[in-house]
């Protein structure tokens, strides 16, 4: 079968508040940036995959006709889902060269859309009436039902956040640099119990985008800035739109189908896994992927993470980008994950993992109601 690789990789030559572009310049900008980085032009894309802007929009906008096109939208990890598509589009010859972006105004708001919720939709029904608001409040759903089966202390998930930090204070692009402490967590602003300020993820403006093809014609783009980074395995899935209808709240059945299925279609097992990103836009997500990953045993993620394994100089180096509670979250943080594991891959990340050849991205879409990952490596899948 058809080799993929990624050719090009770049965000938006600002993170963080950018007033002066709009959501749909977010995309452009980070395509632009990404075209440059692979080398190529608008001309030489033929297909095309975005999520928060229509299709229609952005290929009219980059003047772009593509002969593929996807506008899967299922949240944060829609851009995990747009690359397992472009593999098989690619594959079966549909398209040659796609490029995949991601952008939001989550911040600033320029021609950003709205976040309501319209009460004829199932969570508007089911759930609202009972006081839910958005994420912060939603995602304390499960995290208290995990507190209570595993008992993890309010520590241990504050420590999710100091690790965070550790990795976005090597990285000039992080939005929060500076060092904190578990007090610090414990004592900044609670905003819904259990979580805290900064067990909260970021609102800021930003963007990305991903170019793939064949591995054929990965080695044909010669004025790459680098080394193709090839795509080992995919997987996708999505459980419920509401998170009270959860089969079991102390784990994801969208990340017990996705992880997994990555990884064997990678043909690799966790001890072959160099580098780990896990959307991490409240603090108890990278605990849930740990476990539903098969890192950890059920209740065991706590632990792993508070003994330091995931951090700086740990066994398995996990969201070392500063991830979306200190590096970036304009919304849909899925691109920035993956993002980072492409430069861990090129070897060029601020915090690069020595000899890493191998990282896994897994990504969430709503409160726990999708998942996509993605396993990539620094050369042809064997």
């Amino acid at each position: 079968m058809t080799g993929i690789a990624v050719v090009g990789a770049a965000e938006t030559t600002e993170l963080g508040k950018i007033p002066g572009m709009s959501q749909l310049m977010l995309h452009a900008d980070a395509a632009l940036n990404t075209l440059a980085d692979a080398g190529l032009t608008a001309k030489d894309i033929d297909g095309l995959a975005t999520a928060g802007e229509r299709p229609t929009d952005l290929a009219y906008y980059l003047g772009i006709t593509p002969s593929w096109v996807d506008g899967t939208s299922v949240g944060g990890c829609s851009f995990m889902l747009h690359v397992r598509h472009a593999v098989a589009a690619l594959q079966a010859g549909l398209c040659k060269t796609v490029l995949i972006t991601h952008g939001e105004s989550g911040r600033s708001r320029v021609g950003a859309g709205g976040y309501s919720q319209s009460a004829s939709s199932l969570a508007g029904q089911f759930e609202s009436p009972y006081g839910t608001l958005g994420a912060p409040s939603t995602f304390t759903l499960p995290v208290l039902r995990y507190m209570k089966d595993y008992g993890m202390s309010h520590e241990q998930l504050a420590m999710v956040a100091v690790v965070q930090r550790e990795w976005a204070g090597m990285n000039p692009r992080a939005s929060f640099r500076d060092a904190i402490t578990v007090d610090d967590v414990l004592n900044s602003k609670l905003i819904a119990y259990p979580f805290h300020l900064l067990e909260c993820c970021l609102v800021t403006d930003g963007g990305g985008a991903l170019i793939l093809t064949t591995d054929e014609r990965a080695t044909d783009v010669n004025n790459a800035k680098h080394a193709p980074v090839y795509i080992w395995g995919t997987g996708e899935s999505v459980e419920t739109p509401m998170i009270s209808q959860m089969e079991n709240l102390t784990s994801s059945r969208a990340f017990s189908i996705a992880g997994p299925r990555a990884m064997k279609d990678a043909g690799i097992s966790h001890s072959e896994v160099d580098h780990l990103m896990i959307y991490d836009a409240f603090a108890h997500l990278p605990i849930y992927g740990l476990e539903d990953l098969g890192f950890c045993g059920r209740g065991e993620a706590p632990d792993f993470i508070w003994e330091r394994n995931t951090a700086p100089g740990g066994c398995l180096p996990t969201n070392t980008n500063g991830g979306g509670l200190s590096y970036m979250h304009s919304g849909m943080y899925g691109m920035y994950a993956m993002q980072e594991s492409v430069r861990q891959m090129r070897g060029v990340a601020p915090a690069q993992v020595q000899n890493a050849e191998v990282s896994v991205c897994l990504g969430v879409g709503g409160m726990f109601g999708a998942s996509g990952c993605v396993v990539f490596g620094n050369m042809p899948k064997p």
